[in-house]
């Protein structure tokens, strides 16, 4: 069982709880020295036998003023905003000057005043006895704080205070787990009208999660940790915006997928990650299809190692297939998604192959050899402003060369189904990546014409967080180096799925595709990237004054909007809610030359960028580059 709280979590519990309260409580504890002070005065100068019975009858009132005029000073050299643990030689030096003011006034005025019953050496002593009282009260306390800092502080050394959104089971665990770790637990924040004033674990409930912040800026908290698994993605949004608009580093527990696939356990915190900003719920697929599709056979995964190809072949191997064959350029990105699988699915049987999309006779050998019935093509170039410039040629090779080699491969080999994953930057494409990308689901269109035995179709989605080229890795480096954060336009947005949620939809498609059909997901409303990253700074605890956010300027090819649908597409509704269909308008002949010049230039790679993007918008009628639209197709 986890660490039960000890008398230091207590101790450094109830430290923390006073100080919101700090500044009364310096005065009040600063009143007691002075007093206390003054009588030990008296015992050093009268001795223990006359040091009350030779006090005058107004040395209360004495005494009084005395202390009023010590809280005084403390105030004008701002005594109380001082922070005890933190004390040192300029507490001293402030003290010092604090308390020979305050003597000097003080045996002004009772001498001024005539009360000659007051011992002078007792209003000479007494400055010095207060400074040393003073000082000696907040030396205890810091070393009783480090004392306790260094009881219960966890591996870094650090003590972190945190307030929890969410007081139910999660939170009970979370609370227990994290005793042993540096963490204190100062208060819960939960909806729930039943659990408001209650105590989980020992710890208060102190309101709803709307009072967060007000709380986290009276008290000393040093996080904020959200303890809400079951949530939906409606209600964890609102409770990110609430821990962000604290002020303070926002933490999560695993999510209750994360938990009951026994990826992670409560009290293992994490930072917030991109897809816990999904304001939407997640697509639920059809399950069932899914497996009949999958269960038994023998997939083959192109660009396997990639951040799209890896969590394909991760839900895949959930489906149990007879063999998993993983196609991947990159040697370290093959060994990497081997490893896990291997150790995830010792049971899956895994073919490890470098291979490269360009290369149909080395395609041919491996599809003639293992005899793929579904296919995933997740091999591609897909940085916008890489492709644009210089690389023009490359991206039309590997994006859509590749793709018809992959495809022909595929049916020849009599492959049962090829899903090509595609792009919402194909529709009304403005740079090289989304036109050529756009000419690959032509190609799969016109081999769905003429190869009837095997199933093409595409699937088409937006921005994927945190897959490789997305921008919140980048802004995640850019906040942890101190910025700035760098956004090409404050008005650009984009469309957001996560990678589990854009493989399952890859899956989904091979399921219930038809041939010449694109899958598009309705990703609900587009999210502005300038607040996406302003959300990530937030949540890393900084304010926009400490991490700027500088515009840069759209870069080649690039669109402030992004689309999902043509208008030339039509749409068709399916099974599964929130999917639809658009069947491609194809343009067999046009491609079919595109292709036919590709193969007859084995150089193509020198060709300069102005030839293929002429080649392009000769086959891709609405690429147009350097031209920006707006939602629905118009000119923005």
């Amino acid at each position: 069982m986890p660490d039960a709280p000890t008398v230091w979590h207590r101790l450094d519990l109830f430290l923390a709880r006073l100080r919101p309260h700090r500044e009364p409580l310096s005065l009040g504890v600063d009143a007691a020295v002075v007093a206390a002070c003054w009588n030990v005065t008296y015992l050093f100068r009268l001795g223990f036998e006359r040091w009350l019975s030779a006090r005058p009858a107004y040395d209360g009132w004495v005494l009084l003023g005395i202390v009023a005029a010590y809280l005084a000073a403390n105030t004008l050299f701002r005594v109380p905003q001082s922070m005890w643990r933190f004390a040192g030689f300029g507490e001293i030096k402030r003290l010092t000057l604090a308390c020979l003011l305050a003597g000097t006034a003080s045996a002004a005025v009772v001498m001024g005043l005539g009360l000659v019953k007051i011992p002078r050496a007792v209003l000479a002593l007494h400055p010095v006895v207060t400074l040393m009282g003073l000082s000696l009260v907040r030396i205890a306390y810091r070393m009783l704080y480090e004392h306790a800092r260094s009881r219960i502080a966890g591996r870094d050394g650090e003590i972190r205070r945190a307030l929890v959104m969410g007081a139910g089971e999660a939170a009970r665990m979370l609370i227990a787990g994290l005793h042993g770790q540096g963490w204190t637990m100062l208060g819960l924040f939960d909806d729930d009208p039943a659990r408001q004033g209650a105590r989980i674990g020992g710890v208060p409930v102190l309101g709803p999660l709307a009072e967060l912040p007000a709380q986290a800026r009276r008290g000393t908290a040093t996080h904020v940790i959200v303890a809400l698994p079951s949530a939906t993605r409606v209600q964890r949004r609102r409770a990110l915006d609430i821990a962000a608009a604290t002020g303070l580093p926002v933490l999560t527990v695993p999510s209750a997928t994360e938990l009951s696939e026994g990826k992670a356990r409560v009290e293992r915190l994490r930072d917030i990650e991109p897809d816990d900003l999904l304001g939407r719920e997640p697509v639920l697929l059809d399950e069932t299809d899914i497996a009949q599709t999958l269960h038994g056979k023998t997939v083959l995964v192109t660009g396997a190692g990639g951040s799209i190809g890896s969590e394909l072949c991760r839900q895949v191997a959930r489906y149990k297939p007879a063999r998993l064959v993983l196609v991947e350029l990159s040697e370290f990105n093959l060994y990497t998604i081997e490893q896990e699988l291997s150790g995830d699915f010792p049971a899956l049987e895994l073919v490890r192959l470098i291979g490269d999309v360009k290369d149909l006779p080395h395609l041919r050998a491996i599809f003639g050899r293992w005899r793929p019935q579904v296919v995933f093509h997740a091999a591609a170039y897909k940085h916008v402003p890489l492709m644009e410039e210089h690389n023009a040629a490359a991206a039309l090779r590997n994006n859509t060369l590749g793709t018809y080699h992959a495809a022909l491969a595929a049916a020849e080999a009599g492959a049962e189904r090829f899903v090509l994953i595609s792009t919402d930057k194909a529709v009304n494409p403005t740079n090289v990546m989304g036109a050529t990308k756009r000419a690959a689901e032509m190609v799969v269109s016109s081999l769905a014409a003429t190869h009837p035995g095997t199933r093409f179709m595409a699937v088409r989605f937006g921005n994927v967080l945190g897959s490789s080229g997305s921008v919140i890795p980048k802004f995640k480096e850019q906040i942890a180096r101190g910025g700035p954060v760098t956004v090409t336009h404050p008005d650009i947005i984009r469309y957001f799925m996560t990678i589990p949620e854009a493989a399952r939809l890859v899956l989904q498609a091979a399921a219930i595709g038809e041939s010449g059909q694109v899958l598009v997901l309705d990703m609900g409303e587009p999210v502005k990237i300038v607040d996406l990253a302003r959300d990530l700074i937030r949540m890393a605890g900084h304010t926009p004054q400490e991490i700027a956010i500088e515009f840069t300027g759209l870069r080649p090819g690039e669109k402030l909007f992004e689309e999902l649908l043509a208008g030339a597409d039509d749409t068709l509704p399916t099974p599964v809610p929130r999917l639809r269909v658009a069947r491609l308008a194809a343009s067999a002949g046009r491609v079919d030359e595109l292709l036919a010049w590709l193969l007859a230039q084995p150089s193509a790679g020198l060709e300069d960028d102005a030839s293929v993007r002429a080649r392009l918008r000769a086959v891709v009628a609405e690429y147009g580059p350097n031209r920006d639209r707006g939602p629905g197709g118009s000119l923005a």
